[in-house]
């Protein structure tokens, strides 16, 4: 498929910014800050057991959660430090908190637009694509982030979880992104780096979708979604030109 379609809607986190992948490599960063806390853990440890438990934890957890995040990611340390006592490691509870806070810092000061985002989303509205910004989360925290890395004007709609009540796979968060395009599910592409929310949900609807997979690692060797097309970059969407 080399034709533009007539809309696109396009994912925010770990699509058009860097912001919550790779959680392996930030919580080892934010652990080793605090390794002279840990008393005989080293933050490895610390880190193995919180993501152990933020993997669990996520894996069953309410949509709800999406709009606390701060609150989840202190629920979660908790569990990973309760993890550690049961194995004969405690660490105080006020520790827990602050380092939970800190991780939300941490992934505030390292959000970036990826190379080329702005460039491609551009082009396409240039080009006549009609653009929504289909995003879950909190309304205050991800409209923070459209406002920050100048998104606002790069689109028709915006379309934020915690300000419209419903969010992905949610078919109502694609259908009411269409609409307020104007078009129809066979005119549409989804993009995202989700493979539930940006590829088996808007399949079901008759959506064209798209993963993005900025890291190259590939589908997860179980995966049973097979996205339309698989993506490293938002540039790769602008057709080629001939040669």
């Amino acid at each position: 498929m080399t034709e533009l379609p007539r809309a696109m809607l396009i994912d925010m986190d770990d699509t058009i910014l860097s912001a919550y992948g790779r959680p392996e490599i930030a919580w080892n960063n934010v652990t080793a800050e605090f390794a002279a806390e840990f008393g005989p853990l080293t933050s490895q440890q610390v880190a193995s057991a919180v993501l152990d438990s933020a993997r669990k934890f996520w894996a069953v957890a309410e949509a709800e959660w999406r709009l606390k995040l701060d609150e989840a990611r202190r629920v979660t340390v908790r569990n990973g430090f309760a993890a550690l006592a049961a194995s004969g490691h405690v660490l105080p509870e006020d520790l827990a908190i602050r380092l939970a806070d800190r991780f939300t810092a941490y992934r505030e000061e390292e959000m970036f637009v990826f190379p080329g985002a702005h460039d491609a989303i551009d082009e396409l509205k240039a080009r006549g694509v009609k653009l929504a910004l289909v995003t879950n989360g909190a309304a205050g925290a991800q409209r923070a982030k459209v406002e920050r890395f100048a998104l606002s004007h790069r689109f028709d709609h915006i379309q934020i979880e915690g300000e419209h009540g419903f969010g992905k796979p949610d078919e109502r968060a694609y259908l009411h992104a269409m609409q307020a395009l104007g078009v129809t599910a066979s005119e549409t592409w989804m993009i995202g780096d989700n493979l539930e929310w940006e590829v088996e949900a808007p399949q079901r609807l008759g959506i064209y979708a798209i993963w993005i997979d900025v890291h190259g690692e590939g589908l997860p060797p179980d995966s049973t979604v097979k996205p339309d097309r698989i993506i490293r970059s938002l540039t790769e969407l602008l057709p080629r030109e001939p040669a």
